[in-house]
């Protein structure tokens, strides 16, 4: 097992790691009956798209003798109704300054951002743009 997870009523869920113990505690949106004071559940499907693309991306340039850290993401959601689902995410990449890479290196994290797990789990209908900057 994964995790336990416990409604506490009022849009709320407490969701325990088994593993770590950790706990992520979620609310419906402000758009859907929620106070959006913690990660929707929707928020977090966009956030593990992309905290996922960068750790897969970490383990092939820790392969290649490339250090990734300060790299910062951002993720934006974008919702459709009719059904309610997950209708695009944006993922902005931004590498740090210093970072020096040749255009090969560049390509192979890339393909490696674009293929990890969590992209490869979510439905072929959802649009997923992911812009890497290399500043």
């Amino acid at each position: 097992m994964t995790a336990t997870i416990q409604y506490e009523g009022n849009l709320r869920c407490n969701a325990r790691h088994l593993q770590s113990n950790s706990l992520i505690e979620t609310d419906a949106p402000t758009d859907n009956r929620g106070k959006g004071e913690r990660f929707s559940p929707t928020d977090l499907v966009c956030t593990a798209l992309a905290t996922c693309m960068i750790t897969t991306m970490a383990m092939k340039a820790t392969d290649m003798g490339i250090e990734l850290k300060n790299t910062t993401l951002n993720v934006k959601k974008h919702m459709a109704s009719d059904p309610r689902r997950i209708a695009k995410i944006d993922v902005e990449l931004n590498f740090p300054a210093t970072l020096q890479l040749e255009e090969k290196e560049k390509i192979i994290l890339q393909r490696v951002g674009d293929n990890c797990p969590v992209i490869k789990s979510l439905h072929p209908d959802v649009v997923i743009n992911a812009s890497y900057n290399w500043l």
